[in-house]
């Protein structure tokens, strides 16, 4: 079955960006786009209200879908545009919508400083529960800030591609995420950079301050060469991507956001667990999508 690329919109500047983005994954990947708008049933009351005619509202909410396909046709004309149109919770129709796509795109809005971004319920559900990548865009995101400085040092579509991030936990190194964050950074002609992070041992302060470091050294050795091993079959299979290495000691959360910092795609996982709690996202990936401005996906892997 061919999947499309898709795209949640309801109007909003974080929505719109959105299924900008998603046009230009749907370009790399030559895939069709679809656009896909929700309408939540409404109350009864209001429902029944002389205020706005059933009519009217109809037309409004078909101007959406219609109106933004219409734009992405012309500014992105290799594309298919496909257009659908759904009543009911925009959470459960957005991830029966996930699940039949290559990837869903949906925007989450920014609070700038240091609150970082509100990634809103819907986004936020559709995450935790969808088993298909997930991508957010933050509102105001341009085609130009995926890519480096040009020559004249102005940004640049034109301009390569910034570096694909992807945050790994080498003692569960997921193949469907391996696969994405490569293929991402193939399509992108972009080096790809490998972030895993690990706990600083209770014992590694005593063995460098008492002059018994190669211990401490040995361990960094140990965790760089599990990276290294695991990453070895995907370089293969992907002999064009750059992969840049980091192994590093300390917070998994704090050192691959600072990793994104330049990052046109940042990559990160979502164990799909069926507990007694429901689903749920993982700490670090929590953070990179509050504290990471660049388009995050979240990829579900068992």
């Amino acid at each position: 079955m061919t999947r499309n690329v898709a795209v949640g919109l309801d109007g909003s500047a974080e929505s719109r960006a959105a299924a900008e983005w998603a046009a230009r994954e749907a370009l790399l990947r030559g895939l069709s786009l679809e656009i896909v708008h929700i309408r939540e049933p409404e109350p009864v009351p209001l429902a029944q209200a002389p205020l706005l005619g059933a009519e009217t509202q109809q037309h409004w909410t078909e101007r959406i879908p219609s109106d933004s396909a219409e734009g992405i046709r012309l500014r992105h004309p290799g594309v298919e545009v496909i257009t659908e149109q759904h009543t009911g919770s925009p959470r459960d129709l957005l991830c029966q919508v996930a699940d039949s796509a290559e990837l869903l795109a949906l925007g989450s809005r920014g609070l700038g400083g240091i609150g970082g971004f509100m990634v809103g319920s819907v986004s936020l559900s559709v995450v935790a529960r969808a088993r298909r990548p997930v991508v957010l865009v933050r509102a105001g995101e341009q085609a130009s800030d995926e890519h480096k400085m040009d020559a004249a040092g102005v940004p640049s579509a034109a301009a390569p591609f910034r570096p694909v991030v992807l945050g790994l936990d080498t003692a569960h190194p997921d193949e469907t995420l391996l696969e994405f964050a490569f293929d991402a950074a193939a399509r992108r002609d972009a080096p790809l950079r490998v972030e895993h992070s690990w706990d600083e041992p209770a014992t590694s302060t005593y063995y460098r301050s008492y002059g018994d470091a190669d211990l401490y050294d040995s361990l960094e050795r140990s965790k760089a060469a599990a990276l290294t091993a695991v990453l070895s079959p995907w370089r293969q299979k992907f002999p064009g991507v750059d992969v840049i290495e980091a192994s590093r000691c300390g917070s998994a959360a704090q050192n691959l956001v600072n990793a994104c910092d330049d990052a046109s795609l940042a990559v990160v996982g979502r164990r799909i667990r069926a507990g007694h709690f429901g689903a749920h996202i993982g700490h670090v990936t929590h953070a990179v999508l509050h504290h990471v401005t660049a388009p995050v996906a979240v990829v579900a892997h068992d």
